[in-house]
């Protein structure tokens, strides 16, 4: 029938019992048995199996997979390396615990795990870590700072006091920090320190004050004694500044800013001589009024807690860019009129539309745009990027309508920003896929970029062409570059859109070569030598586990953890057939999970469950273990129960590359209903499913899509659970909101196309509202809203449950069972 049926018909014969089915038939893993020795090449298809017949009565009850998530079995998470490399460290939680305790296992001797010693954490576990060219490593650990030199002695900096971060080294060997509203040097063979700059938000001092009306000016015009003291004055300063200037015994003077303003950013050259700095107007985030009550108090007293600000008062935010010299003390502004685009109305269109609505009409406006340090909550490292040795920076720009993101480089001598690369979207940058730097030895950037409609990495020396080091219909992620500048390690899904390997390319002759072939998600950690990769491998069915393997492409990856509860290997959980849906309105496919039940007959009308992932910008239909464990569960336990069940990568989801992702732009809910349907009429005409006995639920984003489908198609579903949803979207944070929508008081338009609140007259079929009271994402007040609505509606089928312990992600396991019993109870009555 449709073109990409072959791949349903070909996997969905059986439902396998463990491994990942999917196009790739290499399957090959390794494990370790309980004696902790090396076992090649077992498959957990074969543990699965065997523990499943090994299993009492090997049923699926929502009691237990809604329990505590612990009886999964202690999982390995927070992968990475001791400070010296020596050893691999994780974290396991402690049983009947919330917290977790550091495990580690010698880089020597895989075999073995033990618990981290407490007295020696800090060498284990670190919130900063540099390294100088010796090999001389500073890091930070709490309230204090280390050092441990080439001989192995650690030597501990500071405890306590005014605390030291920002950690780096200077081309003349010295440790560069911050400590407080100053960057210091430390001289790690003596111990001497140098404050190098310092800044403060006030008006700067002067020796003497103007006069400051006319009586003043009279006095110091006409009283000599008063002329006398302010020539002493200035005289003082006048040698204060002189001695300054010849001896290293005075402090340099601090860089005053505007008081209305605050920092932003900073970064301090390697060679200590320049500093770029960012600031930006000090102004509140949020109002008195952005409150959320909490009802279950220790004095059953009700508490207001704050929250964020609504995207719908948010207000433009824009940063002042400095350049200074350290030397001199010069304070040069850099103003972005070098930058493509600077003053660009890139919202004329959506303006005019909008203008036009309210049968006005709008004139173009080309004045300078809100510019900022780029910022994201997937971005942890600096914006301000200096090379090793001193003498170049760059800095990673955007603008504030989420439409342009810059590379520039500063000209330290002409003092102006030079753009290397503009990344332009009529709908909006990706918030993923942003790092960038210097390599180490060369005045070379690389970089991510989007701008062929899939991620990719680049090199470009400043002033020359980028150079494509990866490219294709697929996505590049988590890049790390090699000590020594040749290679670029990083995560991709180019075998297959859900199964993520690790590899690596040669910046030099661009060769890629591939590191693992694990057939499932694979994440990695590089050695600080760089000899070793460390990864994390997850199927379908197999949560998380470690293994290790040296840093080649001819090596197989050896498992060092098996974590997994007997009784968690012993229940049969369904492995889904990752498909790809034909869609009406793309060339694309619409990749899904596809779960059959047990002993699937074709010639027997099936009930089906289609799940919508949260988050918009997730991907969910990938051959791994999905960060919708308990979700992936409750779908085993309705295959067991005779249910077909959909789970799909519609269009917004990650993985597929920009064109995917911004098919929402401006029409949130509109494109994955469309997609919500295609995958209906799929399981309608493969999988036997009756049109009349489908459901749907989701959580989030997923809430969101489950009332845009209740409300705006509402053939499409008998019964649907709507869990934390957004029901307004300009009452959503502003980071998520205003790249797909704009901001309400620009584009109205498109919040009213997006937001189910307009569409509840559309209602027909049985609705469930699951909504947690302390969600200080999805605010509570969205459900009161939308509930009013349906009343007011006069709608009769809907049912609200309320949680008032809960956050936006669950957390007591009663809360949990509850609202799954409610989900399934409503599955039941009306499928």
């Amino acid at each position: 029938m449709k073109k990409y049926n072959s791949l349903l018909i070909a996997a969905s014969v059986t439902i396998a019992l463990g491994g990942c089915v999917s196009t790739n038939t290499k399957n090959e893993t390794t494990a370790v048995s309980a004696s902790n020795t090396i076992v090649e090449s077992v498959t957990p298809q074969t543990n699965l199996a065997s523990a499943s017949a090994a299993s009492k009565n090997g049923e699926i009850t929502l009691k237990q997979i809604m329990s505590d998530p612990q009886w999964i079995g202690a999982l390995p998470t927070n992968m990475g390396w001791s400070v010296d490399g020596s050893a691999i460290v994780f974290e396991r939680e402690r049983e009947n615990s919330a917290l977790s305790d550091v495990y580690v296992i010698d880089s020597n001797n895989v075999g073995k795990e033990s618990k981290a010693p407490l007295a020696d954490m800090h060498t284990y576990r670190y919130d900063e870590r540099v390294e100088r060219g010796d090999g001389v490593v500073a890091f930070r650990f709490k309230d204090s700072v280390y050092v441990q030199f080439t001989n192995g002695k650690t030597v501990q900096l500071t405890r306590g006091g005014n605390p030291l971060s920002t950690l780096s080294f200077m081309t003349d060997g010295r440790l560069m920090a911050t400590s407080g509203n100053k960057f210091i040097a430390i001289n790690l063979e003596n111990g001497t320190r140098e404050e190098l700059v310092s800044w403060v938000f006030d008006d700067a001092p002067t020796a003497v004050n103007p006069a400051k009306d006319y009586i003043a000016e009279e006095q110091q015009s006409l009283i000599e004694y008063i002329k006398l003291q302010r020539q002493n004055q200035k005289d003082r300063d006048a040698a204060n500044k002189q001695l300054a200037s010849v001896n290293t015994a005075v402090a340099p003077s601090p860089f005053y800013f505007d008081k209305s303003h605050r920092l932003a950013g900073i970064s301090v050259s390697p060679a200590g001589n320049y500093a770029v700095v960012a600031t930006t107007e000090s102004k509140p985030t949020r109002d008195d009024s952005d409150i959320m009550p909490h009802y279950i108090q220790e004095d059953s007293r009700i508490a207001a807690k704050p929250v964020r600000q609504r995207v719908a008062d948010a207000e433009p935010e824009s940063h002042d860019l400095w350049l200074l010299n350290l030397k001199t003390g010069e304070k040069s502004e850099l103003n972005y009129f070098n930058l493509p685009g600077y003053n660009d109305d890139v919202l004329a269109d959506v303006k005019a539309e909008n203008a036009k609505a309210n049968g006005e009409t709008y004139e173009v406006n080309r004045l300078p745009r809100p510019i900022k340090l780029f910022q994201s909550w997937y971005w942890t490292k600096p914006s301000i990027r200096w090379h090793k040795n001193g003498n170049a920076v760059a800095v990673m720009l955007e603008a504030w309508d989420n439409k342009d993101r810059w590379i520039t480089t500063v000209d330290l001598e002409d003092i102006t920003l030079d753009s290397q690369h503009r990344l332009h979207d009529d709908a909006w940058v990706n918030y993923r896929f942003n790092d960038f730097g210097w390599l180490n030895n060369s005045e070379t950037l690389y970089y991510q970029s989007e701008h062929t409609g899939y991620a990719h990495v680049y090199l470009q020396k400043p002033g020359k062409n980028p150079v494509a080091l990866t490219k294709g219909n697929y996505i590049v992620d988590d890049i790390t570059l090699s000590n020594d500048d040749n290679y670029i390690y990083y995560k991709a899904n180019s075998e297959h859109p859900g199964i993520y390997e690790i590899y690596r390319v040669d910046t030099q002759t661009k060769a890629i070569e591939t590191l693992t072939n694990l057939n499932g998600i694979t994440d990695y950690s590089l050695s600080p030598d760089g000899d070793t990769l460390l990864l994390s491998h997850s199927k379908v069915n197999r949560p998380p586990e470690l293994y290790v393997k040296p840093a080649e492409a001819t090596t197989v990856a050896k498992q060092i953890t098996s974590s997994l509860s007997e009784e968690f290997a012993s229940l049969p959980w369904a492995v889904p057939n990752v498909v790809a849906i034909e869609s009406s309105h793309t060339d694309a496919p619409i990749y899904a999970r596809v779960y059959l039940p047990e002993g699937y007959d074709s010639t027997k009308k099936n009930k089906a469950v289609v799940f919508n992932h949260g988050a918009g910008y997730l991907q969910n239909a990938h051959m791994g273990w999905s960060g919708y464990f308990r979700e992936y569960m409750f779908h085993s336990m309705l295959v067991q129960q005779g249910y077909v069940v959909l789970d799909m990568d519609y269009r917004a989801s990650a993985g597929y590359g920009r064109d995917w992702r911004t098919a929402i732009y401006r029409q949130m809910g509109t494109p994955e209903v469309q997609d919500l349907r295609d995958g209906i009429n799929y399981l309608v005409e493969n999988a036997n499913v009756d049109r009349e006995r489908i459901g749907t639920y989701g959580g989030s984003y997923g809430g969101f899509l489950t009332f845009m489908s209740m409300f705006t198609a509402p053939d499409l579903f008998a019964a649907g659970a709507a869990l934390r949803p957004v029901t307004d979207w300009a009452h959503y944070n502003t980071p998520y909101t205003s790249n797909i929508l704009n901001t309400p008081d620009v584009d109205p338009i498109a919040y009213e196309r997006s937001s189910p609140i307009y569409f509840a007259e559309g209602l027909e079929k049985p609705l469930l509202i699951n909504a947690p009271m302390v969600d200080d994402n999805v605010f509570f007040h969205d459900t009161v809203r939308l509930v009013q609505r349906l009343i007011e509606l006069e709608k009769e089928d809907f049912e609200t449950a309320i949680y008032p312990v809960e956050p936006h992600g669950f957390v007591q396991p009663s809360s949990w069972l509850d609202e799954y019993r409610r989900i399934y109870k409503l599955f039941e009555e009306n499928l």
